[in-house]
């Protein structure tokens, strides 16, 4: 595949001649609200196809979306359907691509649908990372369906992109450009926290610095505290620092939320984040700033800037206020207690303290180190000794 900066370039010329399409990969309830979301803004140089294998079913989706944007008269995208398109299949995912030559591409598909795998994690092991083999599942087979197409797309995965999106370049293969949700997750509760210690009411004025691995996403949204790891963060109001004591700020992040299908809309809204970001980096010309889980094959998640350098629109990590290195070392201990302890030469390794969980937990006995040649022998086993189970 072309470089980020090149394809680009491509989604550039799009965006200035009035013709954005959007290719959304997996009509579940991501899938769907985000469908729900391109619709409402009401632009009408964006145009949609919808990719997965039940035609009828996702149609169906469709149209309610469609006739709902219509009643608030809010639809002016043009949506197509393609179904019969099987993720197991990579000549067919690549003959979806070459057809309709989408400038965005969002993976919103899921391995074994359904479920939050995290509703059988974290009660039980403490640590997301287990489900790694299958959130790369899919997610592979696209990217090599990408790259074959030589797709001028920008990719962006929405499945534990922290470690998915380093396990593909470690391995030498095509991989997203951008994750969504995990530490983009986390950033608004930060923001909300912030205006409620500084009794302010306008939190949009509230900025956030800030990097943290998955495990930090769940651990402070959940219970307000960061298991004793350090976390790079800074919080600004109007522009000015401010001097808050940071477990107050991660104490304030512990909001309620529903524990089914309706919390997709924050992954939802992430992709669409980053969709507009980059759409209207280039209509205004003025940075972008994002929170991005897995950016360039590094593992946890980053500060990132859309915006042109150099006469070039670009996507970099964030180094204004904290170097890569200190954002990096806070990355690696956040995945470490989510149980990765590493991602090198294509092998996903688990921790020794996550494996000693699984067993005890599931009696399921976990690789030390998963190749990348082996995500679906260990994908399928974590299905049959964990899941079904369990569910």
């Amino acid at each position: 595949m072309k470089t980020l900066e090149q394809r680009l370039q491509i989604v550039e010329q799009h965006v200035n001649s009035g013709n954005i399409k959007l290719m959304i990969i997996g009509l579940g309830s991501v899938g769907a609200y985000l469908l729900d979301y391109i619709i409402s803004s009401n632009d009408a140089d964006i145009s949609v196809v919808v990719v997965g294998r039940d035609e009828e079913k996702m149609r169906k989706k469709v149209n309610i979306a469609r006739i709902s944007g219509l009643i608030r008269e809010v639809n002016k995208s043009h949506i197509d359907v393609e179904g019969g398109v099987d993720l197991n299949d990579i000549n067919s995912i690549q003959r979806v691509i070459e057809k309709h030559q989408p400038d965005f591409i969002v993976n919103s598909s899921r391995a074994y649908p359904g479920l939050k795998y995290g509703s059988i994690s974290w009660a039980n092991v403490r640590a997301y990372g287990i489900w790694s083999p299958l959130a790369i599942r899919f997610t592979k087979n696209i990217m090599e369906a990408c790259d074959n197409a030589d797709t001028n797309a920008v990719v962006i995965n929405t499945s534990y992109s922290d470690a998915v999106i380093p396990w593909l370049k470690s391995a030498g293969r095509a991989y997203p450009d951008f994750g969504s949700g995990n530490l983009n997750h986390l950033v608004p509760r930060l923001k909300f926290a912030a205006a409620e210690i500084l009794g302010v009411n306008d939190y949009w004025n509230v900025d956030v610095m800030f990097a943290a691995g998955h495990f930090h996403d769940v651990c402070i949204s959940k219970e307000g505290q960061t298991e004793g790891v350090e976390l790079p963060l800074k919080i600004y109001y109007n522009g000015k620092e401010q001097d808050i004591p940071h477990d107050k700020l991660f104490a304030g992040c512990k909001i309620a939320m529903p524990v089914d299908q309706t919390r997709n809309m924050m992954n939802a809204s992430s992709n669409y984040n980053i969709i507009t970001a980059v759409i209207n980096a280039i209509r205004t010309k003025e940075d972008q700033k994002l929170f991005i889980p897995g950016f360039d094959g590094n593992i946890g998640g980053y500060p990132v800037t859309v915006g042109y350098r150099n006469g070039k629109l670009n996507a970099l990590i964030d180094e204004s206020v904290f170097s890569f290195e200190e954002m990096n070392k806070a990355d690696r201990a956040s995945m470490a207690l989510d149980g990765i302890e590493d991602i090198v030469n294509g092998k996903l390794i688990y921790t020794d303290a996550l494996i000693e969980k699984a067993k005890k937990a599931f009696g399921a006995e976990l690789p030390k180190e998963v190749p990348f040649e082996d995500i679906e022998k260990t994908a399928e086993y974590i299905i049959e000794k964990i899941i079904l189970p369990n569910t």
